[in-house]
Parts: C-alpha cells; sequence; structure tokens
C-alpha cells in the first residue's frame, strides 16, 4: 500500500490550526500535516454525515489503507454532495472488503520485474525506480495499495545497487521515478537522487510519475521547478487527475506554471464507475488539461488491485469515451485507452 510519510521523508511540520500564517502560504509539508485523516471529518467538512455515505468506513477506517485527503484536495470538492467525484475517489468505504474474482494484491506484475531493490524493469529502454512509499493522498484505487515498500531503499545509499544496474545497462535510456509519490521525497533528497541519474551518459530522460501538483499544488516550488529545468537529462511530468474539477484553483496555476517554464506535461487518468465514466465528464477534463497546455496522454483502465473491483467498468465504456471524444476534440486531446498487462512489452491498447 502507499504509507504515510514519514518525518525524514517530508520534513512533516506540526500539523497547524490555521491554513496560513503571518499572511503568506503555508509550506507543502505544513499543507501536507494538515490533510484530513480521519472520514467523520472529511463528512463533517462537506456538510455530510455517515447516513448519506451508509458505506463509508467511517467506524474503523480501513486502517491499513487509511484516509489521507490534503485541504487543496478537498476544497474542490463539492458541499452536500455524497457523490462528489473528488470525494469517492478518496473516501474509505466498506465495499473494499469485497472479494471479487481476478482481483489481486500485484494486478501489474511488479514482483517480477524487480531486479534490483527499489528497481522494476519491465520495458525496453526503460526502468522505474520506486522513490518511496509515500503519497499526499490515498486514492481507494490505487494499484500498489499492497505494494511491500518496506523491502525498497529509503537512504541515498540504500540505492547504490539500483544505480549501478542503471549504469552498467545501456539499453535504458529513459528513468521513470515513481512510487508512492517521487515528490514526496524534500527537495535535498530528491536533488541527490536526480544528480546521481543525471550523470549516467546513457540515460536521456528522466520522467516523474506524480500526483502531488493535483492534490497538493504547493509542492511546485521555485526550486524544485529550477531543479528540473537544470538536469542534463529531458525532464518529463506525468501527472494525474482523473475528472475535469481537480483541474482548479491553486492546482491549476500550478500545472501552468509548469508548462510555461517548459517542463513537457502529460496526464494519466484511471477510468472509474461512477466517477468519470462518461464521455462528458472526460471531455472536460481533457479541455481543462488542454487549455493549461497538459496534454492527456493514457486513460488507464483499472488495475485490478484486491480491494477496488468498485470502481470497475467495461472496456467497452472506456472505448465508447474516447471514440466520442476523438469526434469532439482535436487528437491531441485524446487520451490512449490502455492497461497494463504483465509482461506485454509496453501499455496495451484498448
Amino acid at each position: 500500500m502507499s504509507s504515510v510519510p514519514t518525518p525524514s521523508e517530508t520534513e512533516t511540520a506540526p500539523n497547524p490550526d490555521v491554513e496560513t500564517g503571518s499572511g503568506a502560504a503555508m509550506s507543502w509539508q505544513r499543507q501536507l500535516a494538515a490533510a484530513i485523516r480521519d472520514p467523520r471529518a472529511l463528512l463533517a467538512r462537506l456538510g455530510l454525515s455517515a447516513a448519506d455515505v451508509p458505506e463509508a468506513g467511517v467506524e474503523a477506517g480501513l486502517p491499513a489503507f487509511p484516509l489521507l485527503a490534503p485541504l487543496s484536495f478537498v476544497r474542490r470538492m463539492q458541499p452536500g454532495n455524497p457523490a462528489d467525484p473528488l470525494l469517492r475517489q478518496v473516501l474509505p468505504t466498506s465495499r473494499e472488503s469485497e472479494a471479487r474474482p481476478g482481483f489481486v494484491p500485484d494486478p501489474v506484475g511488479d514482483a517480477a520485474a524487480r531486479s534490483a531493490p527499489g528497481l522494476l524493469h519491465k520495458y525496453h529502454g526503460r526502468a522505474l525506480l520506486i522513490t518511496t512509499g509515500a503519497c499526499a493522498v490515498h486514492c481507494r484505487y490505487c494499484f500498489r495499495r499492497e505494494y511491500p515498500y518496506q523491502h525498497d531503499p529509503r537512504r541515498i545509499e540504500d540505492w547504490e545497487p539500483a544505480l549501478a544496474a542503471l549504469a552498467r545497462d545501456q539499453t535504458i535510456t529513459e528513468v521513470i521515478l515513481s512510487g508512492g509519490d517521487p515528490l514526496m521525497l524534500t527537495d535535498d533528497r530528491l536533488e541527490q537522487l536526480l544528480h546521481r541519474l543525471d550523470v549516467i551518459d546513457h540515460v536521456e530522460r528522466l520522467r516523474i510519475h506524480t500526483r502531488l501538483p493535483i492534490v497538493l499544488p504547493a509542492r511546485i516550488t521555485d526550486r524544485l521547478l529550477s531543479l528540473l529545468l537544470s538536469l542534463r537529462c529531458q525532464p518529463m511530468v506525468v501527472v494525474h487527475a482523473n475528472h475535469g474539477n481537480e483541474i482548479a484553483a491553486d492546482c491549476r496555476q500550478a500545472l501552468q506554471r509548469m508548462v510555461r517554464q517548459g517542463l513537457p506535461v502529460l496526464n494519466q487518468a484511471v477510468l472509474l464507475n461512477h466517477i468519470n465514466d462518461t464521455t462528458e465528464a472526460m471531455e472536460e477534463l481533457c479541455r481543462r488539461l488542454i487549455n493549461i497546455g497538459v496534454i492527456p496522454y493514457y486513460l488507464h483502465q483499472l488495475d485490478r488491485v484486491t480491494g477496488v473491483g468498485h470502481f470497475e467498468t467495461t472496456d467497452a465504456t472506456g472505448r465508447r469515451i474516447v471514440e466520442e471524444l476523438a469526434r469532439r476534440l482535436p487528437g491531441y486531446a485524446v487520451p490512449r485507452f490502455v492497461r497494463e498487462v504483465p509482461g506485454a512489452t509496453g501499455k496495451t491498447p484498448i
């Protein structure tokens, strides 16, 4: 699962009583510390009760994979709406305990692709580093919610075997930083890791897969942008938004800032039942993304990890949505509908 961050990973400050201090915006670490972790508190903030969402996990809170939702993300939810598409992405429910055939702990074959501690090598020319188990939000459909993060590196010296493997394999031209979320690392730790990768001559691109610009936009700081733009390798940022309502307020500003600084930014969405499984919802997401220069990259079919079956919809639904998007939007604004198949040479078009 995606673990709750530790102070050493995020330099998290004590939970503040207010969201700003001394007239200045709070740091991303303080905003993370202020994130909502109690389902009752989240519902109350939206003017809802447990009776409005009977399946909500307000009693036990599903402690193995607890609620975590930053206030920036919560502010974009619609008060009084128990079916809000952002709320549904983060609120624990009793349906996560339902056993469904075909839903397994490792649906994408991460274990089989592990070639060194923290290093996954699935596709030719690309390798992926599990940089941390920490996230700023706990998405209920997370395909790595069962991943054994405790076996992967934490200190920079623990990365030596993975870095050595990357340096030896001259076929690898792109390294993907994933997790968890790599932007949960402090700037110092992220800089150390990026610079170690940047000096590997045959690595041409460094790709960061992150949800923080969406759920915790304050993470997009001057220092972070300067770091990414200083690299020899071409940096790529792949963000993860599923619904148009996410692309608003400080999130929209952070994404637009990255694009206008010259960073290529792409978006991956996951097809989710009763969240974005209509053409209208996906069209709105794609329009909001492309209007700020973010390219809709993939629409993923749900990865069938244990506990997420209630989010699944059909392949036919996804195909119909993408076909209708192609009639409504320019080609660059239409994502590819894909699934990840263990052992395949890349994402599999549906």
